[in-house]
């Protein structure tokens, strides 16, 4: 069964005659009587009841014109939401995320729902490994990522910045200062986690200090973030780096001050290539949302 003879005994039903329906068609008479012809046989009823005079539906024609008009109707539903998915505004994008300052993922997702209301957007939280072997894969669209310089056989697309901050000591003689730069925690033990936990942000301190002309000392690894910022407050004097998630924390004898001229970069990581549109649709999101 083919959709084109459904197409041909509706309009037949619905013009009463072969002739008025191929004209409808715009094709020969011959090709319609063919097919319905045809689709009879496959269903192994008759369709029609034809005469000299007139032709009508039959009992079985009667109760299949629906059924025939439904899958038009989900024929053209199919064709209008590929039209849509090539649009960008409908279909799914799986979606590699990171836990983004204040509600700024969430924002973005609010954002382009109004955008493109029928796009599923399922996220995602995996380690920056498997995220983006996820969109190398095809089983991510995009992710994305934090800190990253470079990711083989995909683009890096920069979409957000946000500053660094270092936390020390409440009673710190570099507090009273309302920034920092990284010259002035030349000598101070800096709290850090292995490279091995987070590569590009290790990375990006380490390259940071290198160009500032400073190789601190290092301090007792980077933990966890409650874990490290409350260590801070006691024992020997160091410091650590960090840039805002949830907001800036407020704890016991340690100082928070913004560095001076450093900045974290998120990107999307994407195939190469021009973006669907789906993802470009998410772009102009990201871009957005600040």
């Amino acid at each position: 069964m083919e959709l084109r003879q459904l197409t041909y005994f509706v309009a037949v039903a619905e013009e009463g005659g072969f002739g008025r329906a191929a004209e409808r068609l715009s094709i020969v008479q011959s090709a319609v009587s063919q097919q319905i012809g045809r689709l009879e046989r496959e269903l192994g009823v008759p369709l029609f009841d034809r005469s000299t005079r007139h032709v009508r539906l039959s009992g079985a024609g009667e109760r299949l014109l629906p059924e025939a008009r439904a899958i038009q109707a989900a024929a053209h539903r199919i064709r209008q939401v590929a039209a849509d998915i090539r649009a960008g505004t409908d279909g799914v994008l799986r979606l590699g995320i990171v836990q983004g300052p204040g509600d700024r993922i969430y924002r973005t997702l609010n954002e382009l729902a109004t955008v493109a209301p029928r796009l599923q957007v399922r996220p995602r939280r995996l380690p920056l490994p498997a995220r983006l072997a996820a969109v190398r894969s095809g089983e991510l669209d995009a992710a994305l990522v934090r800190a990253l310089a470079d990711a083989p056989g995909l683009e890096l697309l920069p979409i957000w910045t946000d500053p660094l901050y270092a936390a020390l000591p409440a009673g710190h003689r570099l507090t009273r200062a309302a920034e920092l730069r990284l010259e002035d925690l030349a000598d101070l033990p800096l709290r850090l986690a292995p490279r091995e936990d987070n590569p590009p942000f290790h990375d990006l301190i380490t390259d940071a200090c290198r160009e500032a002309g400073i190789s601190p000392p290092a301090g007792p690894p980077f933990t966890t973030f409650q874990e490290t910022l409350t260590a801070l407050g006691v024992g020997a004097p160091s410091w650590t780096v960090f840039y805002e998630v949830t907001g800036l924390p407020e704890i016991p004898r340690v100082a928070i001050r913004p560095l001076a001229g450093r900045t974290l970069t998120t990107s999307l990581a994407v195939p190469p290539g021009p973006p669907t549109p789906a993802v470009r649709h998410l772009l102009d999101t990201l871009t957005r949302v600040t």
